[in-house]
């Protein structure tokens, strides 16, 4: 890497970390960062060889690592966007260097990018592992760099899709003068013992099963059935799907209540697939879809000639879910004649047809719901109260998304598996950043805009790769603007000077006129100032007589 290229790429890192000090958070790009004690990290690692034993506190930390390596090296890709690959991947050893984990010079590098083949060679300095593993053991004659050769290990296996495997042959913890790796692909080591830390123990798998056995005796004890497709864990998600488990195998009437895209149509689908209706019909109509002088049509059916176009008689769809459940959703939408037909449905358990005379007698489960408030529509005179209090027998309010925001994470997962399944790709997950951005959002649109943000995230998103802040808002994604940045001598800017910086970066393109930039600012503060050339150039932080003369430089009239 040449001195000139070196700049370029630590001012372009330097450009994507952000300070938000007031809310206690560093970013590196999409990830959150952490700052923290390089002797309580020492302290941690030699917890994790005293709790675990040297060979899985090694495998933990490669692994560590290599997840670590993989992200910066989605970092790296876009830092250089469609350049070079082979200045792509030498970002590396400075992304190395801009965390403080060790200085790292490229000694050798011979890959293929067509043909995935990869050799090369690392010389560290100032590795911090080793330093840490001197503190805490001493001198010792094994290589410690573990976390170190993790990291490089993923950072490059990132960039070949194919399994790229460093091994430090040299190391300060062992008494050398420096640390040195060497990489090549996986298969090629022929050391079965030493490429095991890269793969994820069996004790993970053991975890999960016996996670998903206790959920399974959790769900028998409490006589509760699996939620299958809804998801959450929040209280008050909870508090509402405890009521609705507990009208779910009686026949009474439920009012789910709730603002748009909660997931309202979901929970009556459980309600239906956990009674004793499940292997009848479950039918959906949504009311406020449907034409006012179509809807009685729609829910009671037409006798053959009732108007002009009624060729046939059809049932409607009480009559279709005869023995099963109907779900009247947006039921605050109903006409006024609607309502009357459906309370005396819900009195008799019969139903006429549009244009005719003969009842028929229907067995029907109704679910309905609204997002309206319905003591309010009956106030003003647009709801009957008698249907109000039929349709509100049991009444289970669902909580909007911004009330149950620690189901996010659980809800984004289930949403990503599903595009995965369907769009034949597969993902790291989340950004930090685009977590957090799921978590602060106040969402308007609940649930059902979550899954449309996660689609349009996955379709975006580069497969195996993170889905990134920019991958699911369209334009206009939540940003934070950082408080404090990096200067080139690694001390923190003003949130002034940060702003400062932002806006040379942003005028610092190829085709920037200096001259011209500079007359149109003084321009902009001449006119500001009303001609005014003294508060004009208080603007301008420069005397009035600088001010004067640079505009004389360029013929410009001088009017005070």
């Amino acid at each position: 890497m040449t001195q000139q290229q070196r700049p370029i790429e630590q001012f372009r890192l330097r450009s994507r970390l952000r300070f938000l000090l007031d809310r206690g958070e560093i970013w590196l790009d999409e990830n959150r960062m952490l700052l923290l004690h390089a002797r309580s990290m020492g302290a941690l690692r030699r917890e994790l060889f005293d709790s675990l034993g040297e060979e899985r506190a090694r495998g933990l930390l490669v692994r560590m690592g290599f997840a670590s390596g993989r992200q910066d090296a989605e970092l790296a890709k876009k830092l250089l966007g469609s350049g070079d690959p082979g200045d792509v991947f030498r970002i590396g050893p400075e992304l190395h260097a801009f965390e403080g984990l060790v200085r790292a010079e490229i000694v050798q590098a011979d890959f293929d990018w067509e043909h995935g083949s990869f050799s090369g060679a690392v010389d560290w300095a100032q590795s911090w592992e080793a330093d840490s593993h001197l503190q805490q053991f001493g001198l010792g004659s094994e290589a410690a760099c573990w976390s170190l050769v993790g990291y490089a290990s993923g950072y490059v296996t990132q960039f070949f899709n194919r399994l790229i495997v460093f091994r430090e042959t040299h190391c300060v913890a062992k008494g050398d003068p420096h640390c040195h790796i060497v990489g090549k692909p996986a298969e090629t080591w022929g050391d079965d013992d030493y490429l095991r830390y890269f793969k994820p123990e069996d004790i993970a798998g053991e975890f999960e099963e016996m996670r998903a056995e206790i959920a399974r005796l959790r769900d028998t004890l409490q006589g509760q059935p699996a939620a299958g497709r809804i998801i959450g864990k929040a209280p008050a998600f909870l508090a509402a799907f405890d009521l609705v488990g507990k009208a779910a195998r009686s026949p009474i009437t439920v009012l789910l209540l709730g603002e748009t895209g909660v997931g309202k149509e979901m929970f009556a689908h459980w309600l239906h697939e956990q009674s004793e209706r499940a292997a009848q019909p479950f039918v959906a109509v949504n009311c406020a879809a449907i034409p006012h002088e179509l809807i009685e049509a729609e829910l009671f059916g037409v006798r053959k000639g009732a108007f002009t176009g009624a060729d046939t008689s059809r049932p409607g769809r009480f009559e279709r879910a005869h023995g099963g459940t109907l779900f009247l959703d947006e039921v605050g939408d109903l006409s006024p004649a609607a309502q009357v037909k459906l309370l005396r449905v819900l009195q008799t358990g019969e139903v006429e047809r549009l244009g005719d005379v003969e009842t028929r007698k229907v067995d029907v489960r109704v679910v309905a719901a609204t997002n309206i408030d319905l003591q309010q529509a009956i106030k003003a005179g647009r709801f009957r109260s008698d249907l109000y209090y039929r349709l509100a027998t049991f009444p289970v309010t669902i909580p909007p998304l911004r009330e149950r925001s620690s189901d996010i994470p659980l809800l984004a997962a289930a949403l990503i598996a599903a595009s995965e399944a369907r769009l034949g790709k597969k993902f790291q997950g989340l950004s930090d950043r685009a977590m957090q951005a799921l978590m602060r959002y106040r969402w308007p649109g609940n649930v059902r805009e979550l899954q449309n943000l996660v689609e349009r995230g996955t379709l975006l998103a580069p497969n195996g790769g993170l889905i990134e802040i920019d991958h699911l808002f369209a334009g206009d994604a939540p940003t934070e603007d950082s408080d404090a940045e990096l200067q080139p001598t690694g001390l923190l800017a003003s949130p002034d000077d940060a702003r400062r910086r932002q806006l040379c970066e942003a005028i610092l393109e190829p085709g920037f006129d200096l001259e011209r930039h500079e007359a149109g600012l003084l321009d902009l503060a001449v006119a500001r100032a009303k001609g005014n050339l003294t508060h004009a150039a208080r603007l301008l932080g420069i005397t009035r007589r600088q001010l004067a003369y640079r505009l004389a430089a360029r013929g410009v009239p001088q009017t005070s």
